[in-house]
């Protein structure tokens, strides 16, 4: 096991900070430094930028707009965006539906969505949480039953994602099993957002923000030709794409560049006539993120060097990544809310903008709030340590 880059590897990693360098605009880099939420067309025009230079989707395949990038240099570069501050790319489409349709997908689906997905002129949503159906998401009830060439869809999902914004829904269905497990029965359809019997309800979420909604269908009508991989067969295609979700949130360079906003920020902010960041509660606070974090950036390169000896794609270990990557994120939101001290509430702003610390501390809270989710979604924490005792300890 080799975890230092190779020269190469190092030599790919300094091109790609050149290149961030010179190309991520500074407005948007300025935005996600400062908790900021992106509106929909800010992160479009970075997907553009990515888009045109080749670089939007790494892990595709070339023949549909890849890199031809190793699983290393794939890493370096996700990595190296966290750091550099580079807006979120919409992982829903990019990471999540596009290798479900690359590995499942017809040529017909792969030819009518994947152009579409790379150049980012339309977005996707995820159909997966219901009420009563969301770690345990077997249990979904929405139904999709056949009447000739499509498929009538009736029934709820809820916490989705920019369904607001989106043009297109990869949602699972169930279609229907004699078996007496949940699994069974499921199918993954594609539904256009813009379909006859579709409402959008809006969840306003703790931080004021309108990030996820309900969404309702009734008798709402999908071309069998929308059915990835077969009917009833849903939920392997789903444990194929869960993968791939959990896989992307360690976000260690992410992690890395909030590690080191937190310092300086602390470094600011008086505490007991002193920086906060040289009392000793806090300070010991801080370093135990830090190593936690540390240990995690080395078990993320163990999985790397094991996949890219092996050629496999992510497996159940992606579930250790997810359980503390999460818990990081989330100490470390929960440090900057003690840093900012009473300033980390959410204030209405005169002419929407703040001046000096206050902006930046008014911002702290929002995000602390936001980022509890992070152990819920994508299969909750819970249910990792389940995955990973069952699946890896053999318990």
């Amino acid at each position: 096991m080799d975890l230092n880059y190779s020269p190469e590897e190092r030599a790919f990693r300094d091109e790609v900070r050149a290149w961030l360098d010179a190309n991520l605009p500074a407005d948007l880099k300025e935005k996600v430094a400062n908790f900021a939420v992106l509106t929909k067309e800010e992160t479009q025009r970075w997907h553009r930028i990515l888009s045109d230079r080749g670089w939007v989707a790494p892990a595709w395949p070339v023949e549909w707009g890849g890199t031809g990038w190793n699983v290393v240099q794939r890493y370096i570069f996700e990595e190296e965006c966290g750091y550099a501050g580079a807006p979120q790319l919409p992982a829903l489409s990019l990471m999540m539906c596009a290798p479900v349709l690359i590995h499942y997908g017809t040529q017909a689906q792969k030819q009518r969505f994947l152009p579409r997905i790379h150049d980012g002129s339309e977005s996707w949503c995820q159909g997966y949480s219901e009420p009563g159906a969301g770690s345990d998401l077997s249990a979904l009830k929405s139904i999709a039953v056949r009447d000739g060439n499509h498929y009538v869809v009736t029934g709820q999902k809820i916490w989705t994602t920019h369904a607001q914004w989106a043009d297109w829904m990869f949602c699972l269905v169930r279609t229907g099993s004699d078996s007496p497990k949940q699994q069974e029965g499921i199918s993954f359809l594609l539904i256009d957002m813009k379909s006859p019997g579709i409402t959008i309800r809006p969840l306003i979420l703790m931080d004021g923000s309108h990030e996820v909604n309900e969404v309702f269908f009734d008798k709402v009508r999908v071309p069998v030709g929308n059915l990835v991989h077969e009917e009833g067969k849903g939920w392997t295609v789903a444990k194929y794409l869960l993968g791939y979700e959990r896989l992307n949130q360690g976000r260690i360079g992410i992690a890395k560049r909030t590690l080191a906003k937190l310092k300086a920020y602390a470094g600011t902010v008086p505490g007991n006539g002193r920086p906060l960041i040289d009392d000793i509660r806090f300070r010991d606070r801080v370093a135990r993120v830090e190593v936690e974090l540390m240990a995690l950036e080395l078990t993320n390169l163990r999985m790397l060097d094991q996949m890219r000896r092996s050629g496999r794609p992510p497996g159940a270990e992606v579930s250790i990544l997810k359980i503390k990557g999460t818990e990081i994120h989330q100490a470390l939101s929960e440090l900057f809310v003690q840093a900012a001290g009473p300033h980390a509430q959410p204030r209405e702003a005169l002419d929407g903008e703040f001046e000096g610390i206050d902006a930046f501390a008014a911002a702290v809270a929002p995000k602390f709030l936001n980022l509890r989710k992070m152990t819920i979604y994508g299969g909750s924490n819970e249910i990792q340590r389940n995955i990973v005792a069952k699946m890896m300890l053999g318990l």
